[in-house]
């Protein structure tokens, strides 16, 4: 989405697991709207690109690492292409995968927003190296391949309350629903069991000591207590780690969705989101003027 007129800079927006950029499009055109030039695509293995197993609605990967390669290469291609500033926005295991990214170099945005980012996993609820010990054992009794749960976004978590883990908002749940309908290849439900062993892996890598301190992109990160797919405390313990970073904190009127809850929620998000780009940038920006002076 190209901004009308001189754009302020470029957003790329990418989304979490089982996600499709279709469902954002109502947030992506708000930011358009704002003076940015704004480009979303789906992760490798899920959305509109395919799979990586035999398994249709399985999201599957060999390994995380392959994420951030793919991320790393499509930065340096679409930042190539498109005015800067460059700002990234990742939501639940996009926010994953761009701080795996920003903290191992492969990307260099002026400014990151992390929505729910999946900073440690909830599904389970065991310690993060028990989780880890867990799943590798499971994923060995079995094909790797083969789904960890039968339905919705969590462990014996049923369709029906698929909803109650997401959003408040009705509308726009069933939006997701409609895009479905009508594009029936996006439909992903459960991650296999190896895609769950890498991610607590993943996870390990992303919170060891001195990985967040060594940060310097400024970051807003994003959270709610009541969140059921990603452990909340795990955003807040990063948000005090990352030097300079800044927290908004919702409790239980938020789920974990926030770029899709209902208006009130929804509308102190892409205000906080605003604000923050407005101030870094243009401190970027300032930055810039005085090394080239």
């Amino acid at each position: 989405m190209m901004a009308q007129g001189a754009p302020r800079g470029s957003i790329l927006f990418m989304p979490g697991r089982g996600d499709i950029y279709e469902k954002y499009l109502e947030t992506l055109v708000h930011w358009q709207s704002q003076g940015w030039n704004v480009t979303s695509a789906d992760w490798r293995g899920q959305g509109g690109s395919g799979r990586m197993s035999d398994h249709q609605y399985v999201g599957h990967i060999q390994d995380f690492a392959h994420w951030i390669d793919d991320i790393g290469g499509f930065w340096d291609e679409w930042g190539s292409s498109r005015p800067g500033p460059h700002v990234v926005v990742g939501h639940s295991m996009g926010g994953h995968l761009i701080a795996r990214a920003i903290q191992e170099k492969r990307i260099d945005p002026v400014a990151a927003v992390l929505s729910a980012p999946m900073l440690g996993l909830k599904g389970l609820g065991l310690p993060m190296s028990v989780g880890h010990l867990v799943t590798r054992i499971m994923r060995g009794l079995g094909a790797p391949e083969r789904p960890a749960w039968k339905v919705s976004e969590k462990p014996a978590s049923p369709l029906a309350i698929r909803q109650t883990l997401l959003t408040h908002d009705n509308e726009r749940y069933a939006d997701e629903l409609w895009w479905w309908g009508q594009r029936p290849e996006l439909v992903m439900g459960p991650a296999s069991w190896h895609w769950v062993e890498r991610a607590y892996e993943s996870n390990i890598r992303l919170n060891a000591p001195g990985q967040w301190e060594k940060v310097r992109t400024p970051m807003l990160l994003m959270g709610t207590s009541a969140d059921q797919l990603v452990d909340n405390k795990a955003t807040l313990a990063a948000a005090a780690r990352i030097p300079g970073a800044e927290l908004l904190a919702f409790g239980r009127e938020a789920r974990h969705e926030l770029l899709r809850e209902v208006d009130p929620i929804r509308d102190k998000v892409l205000q906080t989101i605003d604000d923050f780009l407005a101030r870094k940038v243009a401190g970027a920006a300032t930055e810039r003027v005085g090394a080239a002076a």
